[in-house]
């Protein structure tokens, strides 16, 4: 249980603090105006306290990729829902979040565009309302091919178009952040530096591409891959293949599921390894069933079944379907494996996620200027209380 802050400037004191050059002890942050003032080793005179006493302070989470939750979907068209999402996301720690669209006819991709920019404007999320910020609009899909599909319908698989990530820019009111694309599609490399041309982020997956054909499209600026090792062609010494590029390219982010169902724990510390803390962001890939019980869900069109933490498609090959993990377990699981410090884990769902979606300068990091954003931890990385725009959500 969290505390109140007080009204105006304050400061917050804590245990300690997960800065952008690292973990200190002791000291205060300012908060004036729902955003973050200065570290300083004593609390100014005069300033109200927001005494956090034994717990560490880290920035909020950033999810951007994050289908649903709640028995909610980002492709349900509907801002209520979205905004039930944002206020059951902050309860773990999350304060800004990408809604992630799926492969579907363009109609429906739009339809959910709009929702999230009419949930993003209704004043339903962030602040007093107590749910994470939507900072975006993360589409995953339909530009793949058909060989690493997962749980994206191959009915609705498209060539790269910018034309149609203009019409999904459109309806979501200049809010899509990232859009993905399989890197052999034809066109993919244009597709890649035309869509960054227009401040979109282009990430890498659902993939069969070569390591030749994945570097093709970095080099014309796509800067990351969507859920690392799952959805890709995978690394032979011969084939590195999609998941060589994710480990050995330059200036790119790498998203990875640690739920313990998508990826072995050795492959994530392969990873943290391979790109560093820097290079790896946490996501959840969650869908509708998060923080619902075991049972039949849908995740856009296609039937899933959820039963003992994992989330498969009910027919066909039976693939993961998303997952049901939230970011605070992922930021343990890291630790717990062996991947991850503390300090490293917690930036790799504030400030990795932030940066490699073009929203670093606004969420992400306790620095100044940005929204006062933050969690509060005990020694376990346990979320004891969130604050959103220096209010307790």
């Amino acid at each position: 249980m969290g505390v109140g802050a007080p009204r105006g400037a304050y400061a917050v004191v804590a245990k300690g603090f997960f800065l952008p050059g690292g973990y200190v002890e002791g000291g205060c942050v300012t908060v004036e105006g729902g955003r973050f003032g200065l570290y300083r080793a004593e609390v100014p005179s005069g300033m109200a306290v927001l005494d956090l006493g034994r717990a560490r302070v880290a920035p909020g989470y950033v999810d951007t990729h994050i289908h649903g939750f709640l028995g909610h979907d980002v492709m349900d068209a509907d801002a209520a829902g979205v905004g039930e999402i944002s206020r059951g996301l902050a309860r773990h720690g999350v304060t800004s979040w990408t809604p992630t669209t799926l492969t579907a006819p363009p109609d429906q991709v739009a339809a959910a565009c709009r929702s999230v920019a009419e949930a993003a404007a209704d004043g339903s999320t962030g602040g007093a309302a107590g749910g994470a910020h939507i900072r975006g609009v993360f589409l995953e899909g339909p530009f793949f091919t058909e060989a690493h599909k997962g749980a994206q319908n191959p009915g609705y698989l498209l060539a790269p178009s910018i034309g149609l990530l203009e019409a999904w820019q459109e309806a979501s009111g200049g809010l899509v952040t990232r859009v993905a694309v399989a890197a052999e599609a034809e066109g993919a490399p244009e597709f890649c530096a035309a869509a960054r041309a227009l401040g979109v982020s282009v990430f890498l997956g659902h993939s069969d591409a070569s390591l030749d054909e994945a570097c093709a499209c970095v080099n014309a600026g796509a800067s990351g891959f969507v859920h690392t090792f799952n959805g890709m062609r995978g690394f032979s010494h011969r084939d590195p293949g999609m998941v060589g590029a994710a480990l050995g390219l330059h200036g790119v982010c790498a998203e990875v599921i640690c739920d313990g169902r998508h990826v072995d724990p050795a492959a994530a510390r392969i990873l943290v390894r391979a790109r560093g803390a820097d290079g790896v962001a946490l996501v959840t890939d969650c869908m509708q069933a998060g923080g619902m019980p075991d049972g039949e869900y849908l995740l856009g069109e296609l039937p899933v079944v959820v039963s003992d933490g994992a989330a498969r498609l009910a027919e066909g090959s039976h693939s993961l379907a998303g997952s049901v993990l939230t970011l605070d377990r992922a930021v343990r699981n890291v630790r717990d494996w062996g991947a991850a410090t503390d300090e490293e884990a917690v930036r790799m769902a504030t400030q990795t996620p932030a940066d490699a979606n073009g929203i670093g300068g606004i969420c992400g990091r306790i620095a100044p200027g940005r929204d006062a954003d933050f969690v509060a931890l005990d020694d376990g990385l346990h979320v004891t209380a969130t604050y959103i725009s220096g209010q307790e959500a």
